[in-house]
């Protein structure tokens, strides 16, 4: 708006005025605080106010405004008086507000530029762009400021993974560069940014050297200084360490770990040149001669090995001899007879890979036998193929195998024979035939504790020749064990409020059977709830939905595992499941809302109720303090027990009733609470005397004309009671009279009027004081108090001061132990039949009461008559002359002071 009123007004200066564009350059660390001075605009762009001169008096003021408030206005604060640049409140990071690119990003009219082609800055510069318009419109200017963020050294090198994996060739040559794929990452830039490399150990043979490209990376390399030997040591572990070039600089580290890869720079070992072997003439087809074993210490197809003969090795030694190619074993393939060589030099040779072939000589020298050997003929009862005999592992002892009959083809030796090998097998002599053998078991076999025997049946004559028939005996399975669980009871435990399907454990039982019979599934039993699952293959017991420790603390139910035998076979496991608990139950009150009924005046610290609360949660859980969360400073609670207490003693005409919030809190972390709401209700006791309102004192008296007709109000008694109830139902009644004719007064004993009874006589005239009293209905005893009623029976009061000194008088007036009769209304009109009792107790001790009154007052009236000469006495001296006349009213009225009687 501020350009488009400068068009209006003075399009010509405008114009000249955008000619005088002016570009200022500045410079500042990044990460300064606020209010730090940046620059002048006035002194730098050399305006009057900036050399001393001063525009003249008419000129206005020379005014600086950003042209927008973009990103640069974000950072800093320009005064629209003085033209000084300052930092703003908000720091400058140059590493997050300018990225490493060629292009600006235009932030509303300012820019954060990373600038590679500028006069001022460096290549490294990072700009801020700001357009400020000087004002008044003769000096309108419109300046480019650029601000440059130079860097400083707050951040450390880091690298991008923490362990870093490089296989170096054992056979790799001193000076070999390898390139280290993850260097490391530094936002600062020049000198700040990484500079070094270095590692912790080079254990002698490793060191790196930093490269740095055209456009400033700088990436490690590794460098071979030393030979390398898998086979002396296959993996070297260090820590390379990038370092940056601040001050103080800052480093970064990441685990290096280097692998020595294998490769095939070691050849096959024979441990020696020659073996020497003897081999009689008569060994049967298949007698193992020996066997030739040589080494190579490189690793998987570079340490392969096979074995052959030479060439120089001759065609019949061959055939004689068989040399597996793959285990070095040399044995017998042809039968010796006359015409075979004595004596044969077998040259094996052990062939690696890419290797010269290791060689070894093997002499065996066979000893020719003249004579023929025994003879050994099987004839099997057992199941036999090829040389093999299998037997189930259930067969009873004694189970024959084979019959071997054994003989001299001469006939004329004498031939023995024997059983060679271990195991449960006997071979005996069968009689009655000669030379006839029986091989047979001497104990069951077992499967799972051995497999395979190999056993020979030994024959030799006299002459000390010696045949072997060897026969392997095969062991079958049968299913006769059943699946074994790790552990009989299996125990666990979850928190409840558990996710569903969550993993409690994986059942795991083994079966020493093979095959399928050693094969085990997973059941649940059936006393097995059906939230749990067990998968039948892998053993992984689950539940399938959340356990609430709160609901059901325990389970305890069995799991099998069955084999795949026939029949199957099984064995039985317990899971017991402990649910911990979790604090997720709030405590909880009995009632959300308790009252209790306590007398006023209780005792301070007395038990006013208890109050009850429970938390369904286990352990520090289920542990509850309670508090008062207001009127702390009269109440207070027990938090073990919960039992309420007053601190003081509690007075209902102070206050009739309380209402407190209780708070328990349990012990979880975090804790739960709750609140109750407490209403205490004082009952009121009978420990307030009624007040006495009116007369106001005992030395206030009243004119009573002798004209007042009888059945007249005279005055009243007004008290009131604190308390309530029976406890503030009051009743008057005159218990005291002094007069001319005092029995001429009555007082009504529910409002307190006093009242004219007969007509007053010349004789009646005189001051007559009543003694009214003023009790309660309180239970167990009633309180009272009492006030003396003055009553002046004449025409007129014309001498004050006399009556004022006959009240001053103590007065002699015999108190009347006379009850107050009240009828008191009921509030109900239906009363519950346990109100009965009490109701007419009290009505026998009302009507006992009336009769002793009734009793009273006759033997008080009899004693009236006898005095009456001696009232006409008194009278004379209460009898005032009256001279004048007065209004008629009452005289100043004072407060009575209450006295119990």
């Amino acid at each position: 708006h501020l350009l488009l009123f400068l068009l209006f007004v003075g399009p010509f200066n405008c114009f000249a005025s955008y000619s005088r564009a002016t570009e200022l350059f500045y410079s500042l660390n990044e990460g300064l605080p606020a209010g730090v001075l940046i620059g002048s605009l006035a002194r730098d762009l050399r305006l009057p106010t900036a050399g001393g001169q001063r525009p003249a008096a008419s000129q206005p003021p020379f005014s600086f405004t950003l042209a927008s408030r973009g990103l640069g206005g974000q950072y800093v604060r320009l005064d629209n008086r003085s033209g000084e640049l300052h930092t703003s409140a908000m720091e400058i990071d140059r590493e997050a507000l300018c990225v490493e690119s060629s292009e600006a990003t235009i932030i509303g009219g300012a820019a954060a530029v990373s600038s590679s082609s500028s006069s001022s800055p460096s290549s490294e510069s990072c700009l801020l762009l700001l357009d400020v318009l000087v004002l008044p419109q003769e000096y309108f200017r419109l300046v480019k400021v650029k601000i440059a963020i130079r860097d400083v050294n707050d951040n450390a090198p880091r690298f991008p993974v923490p362990h870093i994996h490089l296989s170096v060739p054992e056979n790799a040559p001193v000076n070999t560069r390898l390139a280290i794929e993850h260097p490391a990452l530094d936002p600062d830039v020049g000198t700040n940014s990484v500079q070094t490399y270095r590692l912790r150990d080079n254990y002698g043979v490793f060191t790196l050297d930093v490269e740095e490209n055209e456009s400033g990376e700088r990436t490690p390399y590794l460098i071979v200084m030393g030979a390398l030997d898998r086979e002396v040591r296959g993996e070297y572990v260090t820590v390379i360490v990038a370092e940056d070039g601040g001050t103080p600089p800052l480093v970064g580290s990441a685990t290096l770990t280097i692998s020595i890869s294998d490769i095939n720079d070691n050849c096959p070992q024979f441990s020696d040149s020659q073996l020497n072997v003897t081999l009689y003439g008569n060994s049967s087809l298949g007698t193992h001669v020996t066997t030739v074993h040589a080494v190579d210490v490189d690793l998987g197809s570079n340490a392969q090995i096979t074995y052959s003969y030479s060439q120089k090795v001759p065609q019949p030694s061959r055939d004689l001899f068989h040399l597996d190619e793959s285990t070095g074993a040399i044995t017998l393939s042809s039968k010796v007879d006359g015409d075979t060589l004595s004596l044969h030099r077998l040259i094996v040779l052990g062939n690696g890979p890419g290797c010269i072939p290791a060689v070894i000589t093997v002499l065996v020298t066979i000893i020719k036998v003249k004579m023929r050997p025994p003879e050994v003929v099987p004839r099997f009862i057992a199941n036999e193929a090829e040389g093999v005999v299998y037997l189930k592992e259930l067969e009873p002892v004694n189970t024959p195998i084979a019959f071997f009959t054994i003989k001299d083809p001469d006939e004329k030796y004498k031939v023995d024979c024997y059983l060679d090998g271990d195991g449960p097998f006997r071979l005996s002599p069968y009689k009655p035939y000669n030379n006839e053998y029986l091989l047979e078991t001497t104990k069951p076999l077992d499967f799972e504790t051995q497999q395979l025997y190999e056993i020979s049946v030994v024959a030799w004559n006299s002459e000390g020749f010696r045949v072997n028939k060897t026969i392997k005996v095969q062991v079958l399975d049968d299913n006769d064990n059943s699946p074994v669980f790790s552990q009989q009871l299996i125990e666990l435990s979850i928190e409840e409020n558990n996710v569903p399907n969550a993993f409690l454990t994986k059942l795991h039982a083994t079966d020493a059977d093979s095959g399928e019979r050693g094969q085990v599934s997973y059941f649940l039993g059936p006393d097995a709830p059906s939230y749990f699952s067990l998968d039948k293959t892998t053993g992984v017991l689950t539940v399938s939905t959340q356990l609430d420790r709160e609901e059901k603390e325990k389970y305890r139910y069995t799991v099998k595992a069955v084999d795949s035998g026939f029949p199957p076979r099984e064995s039985i496991a317990t899971v017991t499941i402990t649910v911990l608990d979790k604090n997720d139950n709030s405590p909880r009150f009995i009632n959300k809302d308790f009252s209790f009924f306590v007398p006023e005046n209780f005792p301070g610290f007395g038990e006013i109720g208890v109050i009850s609360v429970t938390d369904a949660d286990a352990g520090q859980n289920g542990w509850v303090a309670l508090s008062v969360l207001n009127g702390s400073d009269i109440f207070v609670i027990d938090t073990g027990k919960g039992v309420l207490r007053a601190k003081v003693s509690l007075d209902r005409e102070q206050q009739s009733s309380y209402v407190l919030w209780i708070e328990a809190v349990d012990g979880g972390d975090p804790a739960l609470s709750s609140t109750a709401k407490i209403t205490i209700l004082l009952l009121d006791i009978n420990d307030n005397p009624p007040l006495v309102l009116f007369p106001q004192s005992n030395m206030s008296y009243l004119l009573v004309l002798p004209s007042t007709l009888p059945g007249s109000p005279i005055t009243e008694v007004y008290a009131v009671d604190k308390d309530t109830g029976m406890n503030a139902v009051i009743a008057y009644s005159i218990i005291g009279r002094r007069g001319p004719r005092p029995e001429s007064f009555r007082i009504d004993p529910k409002t307190g009027n006093i009242t004219l009874e007969e007509s007053l006589m010349q004789n009646d005239y005189g001051l007559y004081r009543l003694l009214v009293k003023v009790s309660d209905h309180g239970y167990p005893e009633p309180l009272h108090s009492t006030v003396m009623v003055n009553l002046f029976v004449n025409d007129t009061v014309s001498n004050e001061s006399y009556i004022e000194s006959l009240l001053r008088k103590e007065p002699d007036i015999s108190v009347e132990e006379k009850q107050p009769q009240i009828s008191i209304e009921p509030t109900h009109k239906k009363m519950e039949s346990a109100s009965c009792m009490p109701t007419l107790v009290a009505l026998s001790i009302i009507s006992l009461g009336s009769i002793a009154l009734v009793t009273g007052m006759g033997i008080y009236i009899c004693l009236r008559k006898g005095k009456k000469h001696h009232r006409a006495d008194e009278n004379l001296e209460v009898q005032i002359p009256l001279n004048g006349r007065i209004n008629l009213h009452m005289l100043e009225k004072k407060p009575v002071e209450i006295s119990n009687i």
